[in-house]
């Protein structure tokens, strides 16, 4: 008889637990929410591709029946890392030129080569080469500019990646529409098909001021707002940008955007190196935030930014790869999180000007703000998108491992991800892709390679 109120005990005990679809713990979950907390033997729970619970495993162990596992003893779990600007095609183009300025190495390599060899089917390679290789690095969202963003957005969410997708908008003949008025016609109607998608958030992006006169910047900021999407642009990343602006506008390229009342709603700045503490101040008043992309702007000597003044500010500041041909050569936060850190410390002199735990916050929740995605992504906290990923412990230079924000932004390295969990979808499992095929992804980027090659020639 008391062998029989045992079991029902138990049973009642599992019927009244709550249904959860994956469950991951961790040694450490590092949840990078308001209070910082870190939680020891932690776990997330997870339900139709939200959060429901965070806490340690024995307590969400006890509360939750699962589905599916991922135990994790020696590895951290964190948030999703989030790449707030990149060109993610142009990873086909890696390599083709280095070590040149950087408008020598547009106007003399990038534009003749994307002229020869980008269309629908090119970017669609490249983007899954992309995107492969973001999520094995620990990457869950990403920001991108580029040509034919529709063919972007269907292979990112077949590869169930989320990402900010803008189509660019230029003043001369693009690969993909031949004037920013076609283009602008792309754009909404990219809006209009992935407007409200899970994955997929659509965006405007005009290239910059340099490349994109004062009619199409209204224009591309009308559309944005007609459909309450963000712009997405570049602004200040050279001196020689700034300087031109003063002389053929009389404003800095920021306040110049501003006369143009560009600032009306959420906008992602790339760069913004030459940014000055006027154009921050202005910024504190809008909508917009930093995409900062540290190995971009010191592989083109584009400069250093002003540091003291972007953390004194309050404009959200993120960090992007950029593009991989050339700016940069991989879609790799965790060095941008290390460079970062280290370029703010060198040139301001100061070791304690952007300290490792704001480096990891640059890479995810500040990442959410300025993509204004904050609410939903950036952070584990009950209620959220579940993306995150599980970063191993288990190597020589993971160890003795005293603090967690150390560890994440000057030991840890990208190959060191484990797992990749995006809206709830494992995507990356142990290592190994999920939802990509990676042989074939490889063996597709090598044939592109050999006919970006011979179109050099």
């Amino acid at each position: 008889m008391r062998n029989s109120w045992i079991s029902l005990f138990f049973f009642l005990s599992l019927g009244a637990a709550e249904r959860a679809d994956l469950i991951v713990s961790a040694a450490k979950v590092v949840t990078m929410d308001a209070a910082g907390r870190v939680i020891e033997r932690g776990a997330v729970a997870v339900r139709d591709g939200r959060i429901v619970a965070v806490g340690p495993k024995a307590e969400i162990d006890r509360r939750f029946r699962a589905r599916r596992r991922i135990e994790r003893p020696d590895a951290l779990l964190t948030p999703g890392l989030i790449n707030a600007h990149t060109h993610a095609p142009m990873s086909l183009l890696r390599g083709i030129a280095d070590d040149v300025p950087l408008q020598t190495w547009l106007e003399k390599y990038i534009f003749p080569a994307e002229a020869r060899n980008v269309n629908e089917a090119f970017v669609r390679a490249g983007t899954r080469l992309a995107v492969l290789e973001m999520m094995l690095a620990g990457i869950t969202t990403y920001a991108d500019m580029y040509y034919f963003e529709h063919a972007i957005a269907e292979e990112t969410k077949r590869a169930g990646m989320r990402a900010v997708l803008g189509q660019t908008v230029i003043g001369f003949p693009a690969p993909d529409y031949k004037t920013p008025q076609e283009a602008l016609a792309a754009a909404e109607k990219f809006i209009q098909t992935w407007r409200g998608d899970e994955l997929i958030t659509p965006a405007v992006a005009p290239h910059a001021i340099y490349t994109t006169d004062a009619t199409t910047l209204r224009a591309s900021r009308a559309l944005a707002d007609r459909y309450g999407v963000p712009v997405h642009t570049h602004v200040s990343e050279t001196k020689k940008e700034n300087d031109d602006s003063r002389r053929a506008h009389g404003l800095s390229p920021t306040r110049y955007l501003d006369s143009l009342g560009f600032f009306s709603g959420r906008t992602i700045l790339a760069h913004m190196v030459w940014a000055g503490p006027e154009d921050l101040k202005l910024l504190e008043a809008r909508p917009a935030g930093i995409a900062h992309c540290p190995s971009s702007n010191t592989k083109l000597a584009s400069g250093v930014p002003d540091y003291r003044a972007w953390l004194a500010s309050r404009v959200p500041v993120a960090l992007g790869t950029d593009g991989p041909a050339g700016s940069n050569n991989d879609f790799n936060l965790f060095e941008e999180m290390d460079l970062a850190s280290k370029l703010a410390k060198v040139s301001t002199l100061d070791p304690t000007v952007l300290p490792a735990e704001k480096a990891f916050r640059m890479a995810t929740i500040e990442g959410a703000k300025v993509l204004g995605m904050d609410r939903e992504i950036g952070s584990l906290e009950a209620g959220k998108k579940a993306d995150m990923i599980t970063v191993s412990l288990a190597a020589p230079h993971a160890v003795p491992g005293h603090d967690v924000y150390s560890m994440l932004v000057y030991s840890l390295k990208a190959s060191d991800v484990r797992d990749v969990v995006i809206g709830g979808r494992v995507t990356v499992l142990d290592r190994k892709p999920q939802t990509m095929d990676m042989e074939k992804v490889l063996r597709e980027a090598a044939e592109m390679r050999a006919r970006v090659a011979a179109s050099l020639r």
